[in-house]
């Protein structure tokens, strides 16, 4: 028999259904809802399902409706953790999906509310029918979680008074093949219940107290008299309760329902309208053929049916068909009740004893209840209330008693109880372990421990006040063993503290005493304790102390120590002290010690006093290097900073004839170097410096030597290799670009071993030579070769050989290195000496032929001359037949190279053809005439017109570098005629023969004199204009890139480019070019590192503009 179990109370009273269950005929309040939810089996379920719900926040709820009325079940999920909308089905029974079923009396709805996020599900039933009733399921799932939920629908009929039953009790089913075997088990209603003293009853028909009792009752009557199958009986009750219609095949039918106590014998009798009808005898369902259990009897038109030795199987439902007749009945088998054998016994013993209380009942495993005044006792496995079943012996066990299980406890079986009381009572309590005095330091940690004989709780108390356990205060209890932490003690953690353990008056008690060491607070002073004074302010420091009790507090400097009067005293108070110092001197720079001292110890520190002023002047700078307009100087700091760090230097230089000192920097030199610019060359100078630190600038330092800027020369030019043997190379250079005025001594030589950085002088006199042979050097090895010049002014920068040398004699395929210039024509005027020197490479032994248009040249009139790296072509006199086309060819071995240069020689033009007077009107005359037949091998450039007085034939150029081939003069004479000649121009010049008109042109004095209008000449000068800025570029690391903008002005102004706002100058890592106005800076194969903010500035006489851009380089991946 499975162990009864009860609900509460509250769960089974009648309480109207949620409004949207509510039916427009009944209001939503029906007796047999409460039938319907929490009984048996399916509610302990559903129960179960509800404390497992992940899904539901508001699951449907069982509900009653009368035929023809309307109901509605509501579901909501909710939808914050779901990413869709969930999957819910309607279900009928276990199977039947109502999905497919909506229609007229079904309708399923849905509806999603955004603000809340709640998915809401209805299930409207329309007008229901008798056969709507029954049990319905509702699942919802959303991917891999699950939830369902259960609930009841009963469709009512107006009730009818049912005949009156006389049978006292109803037992639950276990037959087989019955409709509601094993369909609820009311062992669920027997849970927390209070024991009331059960007393002699008369006997009690159960089935009137059902009839006439509260709904709420319902469970209260199946427990007082042992029903275990309420569901079933209010089924059947429902069912008596029917208007019963007069039967025309019986004239007395069977009793509403029979009783009779297990192993008893039950008789059915029934009495027909007509003896002659065949009857047959069923139980649920099954016809019942005669047996030793069942017997039939007839006596007239009574028809009897005895079942004998009745057991729990029998408990069923009876029915007797006459022709299309039946008549039904309930028979309710009854277990006899258990009883208490041996009752409980008082008991008495001591907290923390294991306690047991023991009975024995009627039946081996029957189900029974504990109580605690009148309490039911849950059967929980966290609870501390154990129960143990041994056949027919129950015990209840408590592991460790505590005072407060003091009670009376009680056993009910359906057919008795019985009760006990159980004393607890405290051991005498013994101290093993009494708390300790302690004296803590201030921030340590305060552990008060005592030991008890018994293991019960107490409480902590602090001069009298009880103290709760906190984040800071840490309360420990285990077994018997107690303990009170505060990991940081306090000052106001000093006291008396007492352990009062709980029942027992008893006090355990100790001091606690907090002693706080001296301790000075320099947190506001700065690195290494060191304050600043001003000389000639007043100090007063103050230092925050601690300490309990107050420390005293001593000053010192040296062996000297500080009383509290005086130009240095001290000043203390209660939680300070005071260094006061009237008038800083530099004297008084020092350290100074504070010492600290109470009876828990002392503390000391040093703080260092330091008084400041301006720094001392510099001593005299020393020029170490100068340059064409500036030098570099060097100075050493001042030998007092004043007490604070230099913060810098002012420079300032005069000419040495001149008294007049000029600032050279606004802000401070941080160095000790500094390079003044902007000199004047050969111009003798003074330089001299002032420090600075915090406090002021210090006096100027004496001068320096006078020194004249000379400029060292610009670096060689044309650094290549000349030859390779397998012990030397020759190298070759061209001049420096500038050489300045300090003239050029000669050139410097160096080289060095590829993958080292030491550089050796090749030359260890300066040579004047161009060209040099650098010996000795090892076979196969690689060198890096470097050419300076040098002057009276030092060393130029050095020109490096852009790529390592390999000493070994190689063949070196033939490069013929053209010049730029002779890319394009080459033009030279008759009479010039034509002398073009042609660089080219190839090792060894390079050949070198010419050939003009196609022919070879003529030896006798052009002179050619061959070396092992150039060659030169000389013309002493041109003549305009040297123009052509000259075709060079280097060979070595059977490689070569080619290259062509076009040569054109020029003349004067000839005169041009034809001159004639087109018109001749008031003070005008038109010319024209045509080109010359031969324009000198050069383009025309123009024309030069003059004119001549018939009379003086002096002649007056009127025009020059005219264009076209037609002219209008203007401004003639009138009353004179004049003759016109022209003159061809070509780059060479006029040409020698002017051509003249054949005729004369008279200005006749009739007509108006015209008056030419005067018109001011334009001015074009303007300041630097930027058309076209620059913009932000990205570059790829080890590809060039180039920064574009274009500027006008006139003058024309003069660009810089700036990087980071430093100018950028002899770099040859960047390339500057600018024509017709378009500037471009080209940056060769640029790395992250040339990243940054690139300026453009263009200047003239009007004013300057300036334009930047921001260049990122990215690497690839």
């Amino acid at each position: 028999m499975p162990e009864p179990t009860k609900k509460d109370e509250t769960e089974t009273e009648s309480a109207p259904p949620p409004p949207e269950q509510k039916t427009p005929e009944e209001g939503g309040t029906e007796k047999g809802k409460v039938w319907s939810i929490g009984e048996g089996e399916e509610t302990e379920k559903r129960d179960n399902d509800a404390q497992r719900s992940t899904l539901f926040i508001e699951k449907p709820q069982s509900g009653t409706v009368s035929v023809g009325g309307n109901i509605t079940f509501i579901a909501k999920v909710e939808a914050k953790d779901l990413l869709r909308k969930p999957n819910v089905k309607w279900f009928k029974g276990k199977w039947m999906d109502l999905a497919s079923k909506a229609g007229k009396h079904l309708q399923l709805k849905e509806s999603f509310e955004r603000h809340t996020k709640i998915h809401t599900f209805e299930m409207h039933i329309i007008q229901a029918k008798l056969n709507y009733a029954g049990n319905y399921r509702c699942e919802v799932s959303y991917k891999d979680k699950f939830d369902s939920c259960s609930f009841d629908l009963e469709v009512t009929e107006s009730s009818q008074a049912a005949q009156s039953i006389d049978i006292r009790s109803a037992f639950k089913r276990s037959g087989d093949g019955q409709d509601d075997a094993g369909e609820l088990d009311f062992s669920g209603l027997l849970k927390r219940r209070e024991v009331k003293q059960q007393e002699e009853e008369p006997e009690v028909d159960v089935w009137e107290l059902l009839k006439n009792a509260n709904p709420s009752e319902y469970e209260k009557i199946a427990f007082q008299y042992g029903i275990t199958d309420l569901r079933g009986m209010l089924k059947r009750l429902k069912r008596m309760r029917r208007e019963v219609k007069k039967s025309a095949a019986f004239a007395k039918g069977l009793d509403p329902a029979y009783q009779v106590d297990k192993g008893g014998k039950v008789r059915f009798m029934v009495e027909l309208a007509d003896p002659t009808v065949e009857l047959k005898w069923y139980k649920n369902g099954q016809e019942i053929r005669p047996s030793a259990k069942y017997i039939f009897e007839h006596k007239g038109n009574q028809r009897i049916l005895f079942i004998n030795n009745c057991s729990m199987t029998d408990d069923a439902r009876y029915y007797v068909t006459a022709g299309d007749e039946k008549c039904s009945t309930e028979l309710f088998v009854r277990d006899p009740p258990i009883l208490v054998t041996k009752g409980l016994e008082d008991t008495s013993t001591y907290v923390g004893e294991r306690v047991e209380l023991s009975c024995e009942v009627s039946e081996d495993d029957a189900n029974v209840k504990w109580f605690r005044n009148g309490v039911e006792l849950p059967n929980d496995p966290k609870s501390r209330y154990k129960f143990k079943v041994e056949g027919k012996k129950h015990t209840l066990i408590i592991e460790e008693a505590a005072k407060n299980d003091n009670a009376v406890y009680s056993v009910m079986t359906t057919g008795g109880q019985s009760e006990a009381k159980l004393s607890v009572d405290l051991r005498p309590l013994k101290i093993s372990l009494a708390l300790q005095d302690q004296t803590v330091r201030l921030g340590q940690e305060i552990h008060l421990k005592c030991e008890i004989s018994e293991n019960v709780e107490g409480k902590w108390y602090k001069n009298g006040q009880l103290i709760e356990a906190s984040d800071r205060v840490k309360l420990y209890h285990k077994g018997r063993i107690h303990r009170f932490v505060i990991a940081s003690a306090a000052v106001d953690d000093e006291g008396e503290y007492t352990f009062v353990p709980d029942a027992y008056n008893i006090n355990i008690p100790c001091k606690v005493h907090v002693v706080d060491p001296p301790k000075l607070h320099l947190d506001g002073l700065g690195e290494n304790n060191t304050v600043t004074v001003v000389a000639g302010t007043k100090l007063r420091l103050e230092i925050p102390i601690t300490g309990e009790p107050t420390p005293k507090v001593m000053w010192s400097k040296g062996d000297k120590w500080i009383t509290d009067s005086g130009r240095i005293r001290a000043e203390t108070y209660s939680d300070s002290s005071c260094l006061v110092i009237d008038t800083a001197e530099r004297e008084d720079s020092g350290p100074f010690r504070i010492t600290l001292k109470n009876e828990a110890g002392e503390d000391t520190a040093l703080i260092n006093i330091k008084v400041v002023d301006v720094p001392d002047p510099p001593e005299a700078p020393n020029v170490t290097e100068v340059g064409e307009d500036w030098c570099v100087m060097t100075w050493e700091p001042p030998a007092n900073d004043g007490g604070s760090p230099i913060l810098g230097y002012f420079i300032e230089r005069k000419k040495k004839q001149s008294s007049r000192w000029m600032r050279l920097n606004f802000e401070l030199c941080k160095e000790t170097t500094f390079e003044p610019k902007k000199m004047i060359e050969g111009v003798a100078y003074e330089v001299r410096v002032f420090a600075v630190n915090a406090i002021g600038i210090s006096k100027p330092s004496m001068p320096s030597k006078s020194f004249v800027p000379l400029a060292v020369t610009s670096p060689p030019t044309l650094l290549a290799v000349d030859g390779v043997t397998d012990t030397s190379v020759t190298m070759k250079w061209r001049p420096p670009d500038h050489i300045g005025a300090a003239g050029l001594d000669g050139y410097v030589v160096e080289y060095c071993f590829e993958g080292t950085d030491e550089w050796i002088v090749a030359n260890p006199e300066l040579t004047d030579k161009t060209k040099f042979t650098i010996n000795g050097l090892p076979t196969g090895s690689k060198i890096l070769v470097r050419v300076k010049a040098v002057n009276a002014a030092g060393e130029s920068e050095p020109r490096y050989h852009p790529q390592p040398i390999l000493v070994k004699e190689v063949i070196e395929p033939p490069k013929i290195r053209l010049p730029r210039h002779l890319k394009q024509t080459y033009t030279r005027r008759v009479g010039e000496t034509v002398n073009l020197v042609i660089p080219f490479q190839g090792r060894p032994r390079a050949k070198v032929s010419w050939h003009k248009n196609g022919s070879p040249i003529d030896k006798n009139q052009i002179n050619i001359r061959n070396t092992e790296n150039d060659t030169i072509i000389f013309i002493r006199k041109a003549e305009r037949s040297h123009s052509g086309e000259y075709d060079m060819k280097v060979e070595v071995e059977n490689l070569e190279d080619k290259a062509t240069i076009d040569i054109q020689i020029v003349d004067r033009p000839g005169p041009p053809e034809i001159v004639t007077i087109e018109d001749v009107w008031g003070e005008n005359v038109n010319l024209s005439w045509k080109p010359p037949k031969d324009d000198g091998n050069s383009a025309i450039t123009g024309y030069t017109i003059q004119k001549a007085d018939k009379k003086s034939m002096e002649w007056f150029t009127v025009m020059e570098h005219y264009h076209r081939t037609s002219a209008t003069i203007n401004e003639l004479v009138i009353g004179n005629e004049y003759y016109f000649r022209i003159f061809a121009e070509n780059m060479c010049g006029l040409s020698e023969d002017a051509t003249m008109t054949k005729e004369s042109a008279l200005i006749a004095k009739d007509g108006k004199v015209y008056k030419y209008p005067v018109y001011d000449d334009f001015d074009f000068t303007e300041r630097p204009l930027f058309t076209q800025p620059l913009v932000n570029t990205f570059a790829v690391a080890g590809y060039n890139a180039t920064l574009n903008c274009s500027v006008r002005g006139n003058p024309k102004p003069k660009i810089t480019w700036l990087k980071n706002k430093v100018v950028i100058m002899n770099d040859p890592k960047y390339r500057m070019f600018s024509n017709q106005g378009v500037c471009t800076l080209e940056i060769r194969k640029p790395s992250p590192y040339d990243g940054g903010t690139y300026s453009c500035r263009a200047v003239n006489a009007l004013g300057e503009a300036e334009v930047d851009c921001k260049l990122e380089v990215k690497v690839t991946q």
